[in-house]
């Protein structure tokens, strides 16, 4: 495997284990990476459209809105089904997309995205629940703790 080939496929489970953290968080990270550094190799893909302006806003909305939905006490586990399935599904959009701006295939990006997002929605949860039930902080200020990392690793990692 190249060098380049590594770097794509180390991206792409970075971005994936992003989306199993926020859901929302890495579609948009990658939107608004595109819209300001758009890839010809997407012209003529559904993906391209991750480049356009008004995705990348709505994406942002959505991620807000996900970051202060997750800090509420009815917020569902993302353990369960749907939620899984939507981590997962944001995982294989984010790997594809990773994998499709550096001309490898979108199929195995997705699949390397949407293992990585499962991967670590069971490590994140099962990482918060352990670190409230051995400290006092309550668990929203570990989700605000996760939200930074997530943003900050985000960014780094959808900058290649």
């Amino acid at each position: 495997m190249k060098l380049t080939e590594k770097n794509t496929f180390w991206q792409a489970i970075g971005m994936g284990a992003i989306a199993g953290m926020r859901s929302m968080s890495a579609p948009a990270l990658i939107s608004h990476h595109l819209h300001n550094k758009p890839s010809y190799m997407l012209a003529g893909s559904p993906l391209r459209y991750l480049q356009h302006n008004w995705v990348a806003a709505g994406l942002k909305v959505l991620a807000a809105s996900e970051l202060a939905g997750d800090k509420m006490p009815q917020a569902a586990d993302r353990i369960i089904w749907p939620s899984l399935a939507a981590r997962a599904a944001s995982g294989a959009l984010v790997g594809a997309t990773v994998f499709a701006t550096h001309r490898q295939k979108p199929l195995v990006g997705a699949l390397v995205g949407a293992a990585a997002a499962i991967a670590a929605t069971y490590a994140s949860f099962y990482g918060r629940k352990a670190l409230g039930n051995h400290t006092s902080l309550p668990d929203a200020a570990w989700g605000a703790v996760e939200d930074v990392i997530t943003i900050g690793a985000g960014w780094a990692i959808s900058r290649g």
